[in-house]
């Protein structure tokens, strides 16, 4: 087993024999260990080394393993802690156990005692680890609604995340803010094999200048006024997973210098240490900016930019997908109103679709979020819209006939959209709805508003589906 799947295990005792015996029953259970003599020296550790597993002595130097378990369970919840007890002190280790404490085990104790204790408190780790893997591949599945589509460059990114969840090849995502980057990446993860594995996003624009490398890289107990306590970077949060470095353009050279290294080497240097930290992690990226134009303006570095430019997903803005657009509407009507069945005017739609959201996708939603919050949730009006989205349909909808032939414009995209998700979908109405970005109920609203047979055959689809 690999060093990043391997349960972190740490000991903590004053006896270096009763160390050393735990130490060699973890790691013939496979488990990557470590130990300390005393609390502080365990704290340390746990905030650079992030352990699953401690066992810990009840009765320590200065601080006692109850005090421990409670600044453990405060700086790392998940963790679990076991705690070992001398002879007469067991009420003591029930008290433990109320602060949240796995077990205990008495001294002195048989190898397969311990070996039983810390093998179902691993499992317990890995339970929970499981737990929430699917509650944030669930998360991860239901985020990517806002990027299914059936528009062909839409499609094309779907394609793209199939061929690179498998691999653990750099990834550079690029497109205008707000078209779903991060959306994208969490795909490929979630997705792959390391979607058991952290997944850390960073905003590269959001980091403090002065504090940036301390933020990626960690730092070391007194490396800079205010360093009261070692600290773990992102790099290590994230190792044995993802990092997605988001807006990467915005790193300063110098630190886009340290990126390339960490990257080429594998490894980080907390700020204010001379230790190197080994570190494995699959790197995607991405950014609104051209990079290839920076790096030859001087401000992005070529050898990081070619290190990052291994594979290049492209983002639509929605502009250049506005087919999407009602299938985008709907499911956002989903998330911010669910059941209410709440409906769009045909001179709204048309608006959406002759609109240019220079706030892409993100923008859309926000337009929907608002207009619900400000109208009644029963219809979306064009005064329930923004003023620029008022203004398109002020100068084009001016006429009655304008907005007749937009309602039927719109039915008729709407109708095309739901066909032809049928005919990806090989006829499956659940996967179509989901494709869709839409309920079960929708779905079958929409089916019947529009004549459509339940079963509806591949040739009856392309005889009413245009080409893209």
């Amino acid at each position: 087993m690999s060093n990043d799947l391997r349960i972190r295990f740490l000991v903590v005792d004053d006896e270096a024999s009763i160390r050393k015996l735990c130490m060699t029953i973890g790691e013939r259970l496979g488990f990557a260990v470590s130990q300390a003599e005393n609390a502080e020296a365990a704290l340390a550790l746990a905030e650079a080394q992030l352990p699953e597993v401690v066992i810990a002595d009840l009765k320590l130097p200065q601080m006692s393993g109850v005090e421990l378990l409670r600044q453990i369970k405060q700086l790392l919840p998940a963790t679990e802690v076991a705690i070992m007890t001398g002879h007469g002190t067991v009420e003591s280790a029930v008290d433990a156990m109320k602060l949240g404490a796995y077990d205990y085990i008495e001294k002195p104790f048989r190898v397969e005692k311990m070996r039983s204790l810390l093998q179902r408190m691993a499992e317990k780790v890995r339970l929970v680890a499981e737990n929430e893997f699917l509650r944030d591949r669930m998360e991860a599945e239901t985020r990517l609604d806002g990027i299914v589509g059936t528009s062909a460059k839409i499609q094309d990114v779907l394609r793209m995340v199939a061929r690179l969840k498998d691999s653990p090849t750099p990834v550079l995502i690029v497109g205008e803010s707000g078209t779903g980057k991060e959306l994208v990446a969490r795909a490929i993860h979630f997705r792959g094999p390391l979607a058991q594995r952290p997944f850390v996003a960073v905003d590269c624009g959001a980091l403090v200048p002065t504090l940036m490398e301390s933020e990626l890289f960690g730092h070391e107990k007194g490396a800079f006024t205010g360093a009261v306590k070692s600290k773990a970077g992102l790099f290590q949060a994230a190792n044995g997973g993802t990092i997605f470095l988001d807006e990467i353009g915005e790193l300063p050279l110098e630190m886009q210098a340290k990126l390339l290294r960490v990257l080429q080497e594998k490894e980080v240097r907390p700020v204010g240490s001379n230790e190197k930290v080994p570190v494995d992690v699959r790197v995607i990226a991405a950014t609104n900016r051209d990079l290839e134009a920076a790096y030859r303006a001087g401000a992005f570095r070529k050898d990081l930019f070619f290190r990052l430019n291994v594979v290049i997903v492209h983002m639509p803005a929605l502009r250049e997908r506005r087919s999407d657009i009602p299938v985008l509407v709907r499911c956002f009507l989903e998330r911010h109103a669910a059941g209410e069945n709440v409906q769009v005017s045909s001179a709204v739609m048309k608006a959406f679709l002759q609109y240019d959201w220079p706030g892409n996708i993100r923008e859309l939603e926000n337009c929907i979020a608002r207009a619900l919050a400000l109208g009644d949730r029963q219809s979306i009006g064009v005064n329930d819209l923004p003023p620029a989205l008022r203004a398109t349909e002020e100068a084009d909808f001016a006429s009655e006939d304008s907005q007749v032939l937009a309602s039927t414009a719109l039915a008729d995209m709407e109708r095309m959209t739901i066909l032809r998700v049928f005919e990806q979908a090989g006829g499956d109405k659940a996967l179509a709805g989901k494709m869709l970005g839409i309920s079960r109920a929708t779905l079958y609203r929409k089916l019947k508003q529009y004549q459509i047979p339940l079963r509806q055959s591949r040739k009856a689809v392309a005889a009413v589906t245009p080409e893209q």
